[in-house]
């Protein structure tokens, strides 16, 4: 008797990687949507680096008004030194609006963070001195500079995850080098308006009240972002992790960076050496060759609107580069180009001449400009939807408040004990950690962020 069998099941079709990745892209948006996005998210970020440019391009002139007049050198490393405690707020703001980015919404953390940066800045523009309140005043700018630090400990994180997840795949290297560009922007207005102050009321002028202006301008520009964000939606990729978690328990924001503590440590490695370059060379470099060197203010600033501007022009093309050839030969070129060409850079910058200075600082942010153009992408494509934020701001403020909020201080004081190379050597030490884990990271452009 013949044995029948039950015909076999056709096998189910396996689902298309494309189909997958398209469920994951965000909406489709038109030209204006984009650009609003765009600008929405890049303001805020120009603000940030607007307000930590001015204070380290105007320390020189307003350390005098916060601290005790008499000694000149004291009084500009005090200044750099708040400069540096300000950054020790960024890990606590980083973890503050990292963890309500990731609860409450993208949209609503950078709401938050760009309010409390305006603040700041507005009442580091109307501060008492030194010689009407004696030491209150410099009690005064320490608190406003922590207000904006922990304010912009949140404000990088916050926005670029905003955007990474806003972008399409495919083109996220470009769109997120936004992020960069409008930093750069904001750097560029802090510079052009130092220039000009210099130039119309010269150096007894902006010590006397100028430095004031650019904190001003700065709450201001900061008002102006809170508007436009109001504008802003929230992303899909927020609102669909959100919506599938129907019963609101997510795990804590220390437990998810811990499940994520591999993705958090190659973003500290990654950073490191990044930050310490890249303060070295738009902050320390010209405050130093204004105030130790006593090169002309006016020429030093035009010299780093130059290398600004080449700076702000490259960075679409390195981010569209990673789109095309990935994101890990970004960042090898740029950690092994600046380690080698760290001290031949170094020594050119303290030649003694504007121009030597201007192009050093040139070479190096084109090499910077390899590395900052993609980190938002990079940063975003380590980790899940539910801890992106948070597990991209919390290391990401740590590294840049022990190693970039103190390489201005460190290389000041280095060079003012005939030491610099020191300082260089620390950098290239970091650069090649960088280096390091970017060899053991996997390539991940394009990667779905669901």
């Amino acid at each position: 008797m013949p044995i029948q069998t039950s015909p076999r099941p056709a096998p189910e079709p396996s689902p298309d990687p494309s189909e997958s990745q398209m469920s994951a892209q965000p909406p489709s948006m038109s030209r204006w949507e984009r650009r609003r996005v765009v600008l929405g998210t890049g303001i805020g970020n120009a603000l940030e680096w607007y307000d930590w440019h001015i204070y380290g391009i105007f320390a020189p002139f307003f350390a005098k008004q916060f601290f005790d007049p008499h000694d000149e050198l004291s009084a500009l490393l005090s200044t750099l030194a708040i400069f540096a405690v300000g950054f020790l707020m960024r890990p606590v703001g980083g973890f503050l609006f990292g963890w309500l980015a990731d609860r409450k919404g993208r949209r609503f953390s950078m709401l938050t963070s760009i309010g409390l940066a305006a603040a700041g800045s507005l009442a580091i523009g109307v501060a008492p001195t030194y010689t009407s309140i004696g030491v209150g005043a410099s009690v005064f700018l320490l608190l406003a500079r922590l207000t904006q630090g922990l304010a912009h400990g949140g404000e990088l994180p916050s926005a670029q995850t905003y955007l990474a997840e806003a972008a399409p795949p495919a083109r996220r290297g470009r769109w997120t080098s936004a992020i960069y560009v409008s930093g750069a922007c904001g750097i560029l207005l802090a510079t052009l308006l130092g220039a000009g102050l210099a130039a119309a009321y010269g150096a007894h002028g902006v010590a006397a009240w100028g430095w004031r202006v650019p904190f001003v301008v700065g709450g201001l520009l900061g008002l102006y972002a809170l508007f436009l964000r109001r504008r802003l939606t929230e992303t899909h990729a927020f609102t669909k992790e959100h919506a599938a978690d129907a019963t609101g328990r997510r795990p804590s924001v220390l437990r998810g960076i811990w499940q994520n503590r591999g993705a958090a440590a190659r973003v500290i490695g990654l950073t490191v050496g990044v930050t310490v370059v890249y303060q070295s060379w738009t902050v320390a470099a010209p405050a130093y060759a204004i105030g130790v060197q006593g090169l002309d203010a006016t020429a030093v600033l035009a010299a780093e609107v130059v290398a600004i501007v080449v700076f702000i022009a490259v960075l679409p093309l390195c981010g569209a580069l990673s789109d095309r050839i990935g994101r890990r030969p970004n960042m090898l070129v740029f950690g092994l180009g600046m380690a080698v060409l760290s001290y031949p850079l170094s020594h050119l910058a303290r030649a003694g001449a504007v121009w030597q200075l201007g192009l050093a600082m040139t070479i190096a942010l084109v090499l910077i400009a390899l590395s900052v153009s993609i980190l938002p992408a990079l940063f975003a494509e380590l980790f899940p939807t539910r801890v992106r934020a948070t597990g991209t701001g919390v290391p990401y403020a740590i590294a840049v408040a022990l190693c970039g909020g103190t390489a201005p201080y460190l290389t000041t004081w280095l060079s003012g004990h005939h030491v610099p190379g020191y300082f260089t050597g620390y950098a290239i030490a970091l650069l090649l950690l960088g280096v390091l884990v970017v060899l053991t990271t996997p390539e991940t452009r394009g990667k779905p962020l669901d």
